[in-house]
């Protein structure tokens, strides 16, 4: 009973053990359509309402749009893997539950519940989270902070990936059930998540830089 009851899932290694796994009851299309369709929506509304704040220039607009939609992100997808420890096990139909039994096809690490992959997603989904959503907020009302704000969860998103993607390669690299799965969640839903921070971290440098040079022109005028 034990063996073959253990390797039964679609995930690498085979030998990974997952007693009581349930397989998913979503296709992949079903999975992103909705995933998809719910981003959208999301950056959709942000926009519009982001357009109702007085003179607030595009730039800030797609900033205000990125930050709900990954503060979204990491608190309801991450935070149902951090605290949903046997989410495979679900034998009926739950939307997060899917996205995570799909995902763990690119990283099985998920499935298997990896230490370093937990704290990761923790930190990720418990501070970051809600600093993305405070981030929105700090852009909207013109708060002296947002900018160091921005920073500092970029960088914390930009050190969490490279933990990610660094342990991946230590522990071998081979948690994806076909170079289809890797390419596709492994390498491609991450990699977002170290082109836009880098992108806002240049951004809020330059902003931060010249306003510091803003201010010891004026007091060397004043001075």
């Amino acid at each position: 009973m034990g063996m073959a009851d253990e390797v039964n899932h679609p995930y690498i290694p085979r030998d990974l053990k997952l007693p009581g796994f349930v397989p998913g009851f979503l296709s992949q299309s079903t999975i992103l359509a909705v995933y998809g369709i719910s981003s959208v929506l999301v950056v959709f509304f942000m926009w519009i309402l982001s357009g109702l704040f007085h003179k607030k220039s595009k730039v800030n607009r797609v900033l205000m749009c990125w930050w709900i939609f990954t503060g979204l992100t990491h608190i309801i997808l991450e935070g149902y893997f951090v605290f949903s420890p046997e989410f495979y096990k679900k034998t009926t139909p739950h939307y997060l539950a899917e996205v995570w039994k799909e995902y763990s096809k690119g990283d099985s690490r998920y499935a298997g519940r990896d230490s370093g992959v937990i704290a990761v997603e923790g930190i990720t989904a418990v501070l970051e989270g809600p600093a993305c959503l405070l981030t929105v907020y700090a852009i909207a009302t013109k708060k002296p902070y947002n900018y160091i704000l921005q920073v500092a969860i970029c960088l914390g998103q930009l050190y969490g990936t490279a933990v990610y993607f660094i342990t991946s390669i230590l522990e071998g690299d081979n948690f994806a059930a076909s170079p289809f799965y890797y390419f596709a969640y492994y390498i491609m839903a991450n990699i977002w998540w170290v082109i836009i921070p880098t992108i806002i971290v240049i951004h809020c440098w330059k902003k931060i830089c010249a306003s510091v040079k803003f201010q010891q022109q004026r007091k060397a005028k004043t001075g």
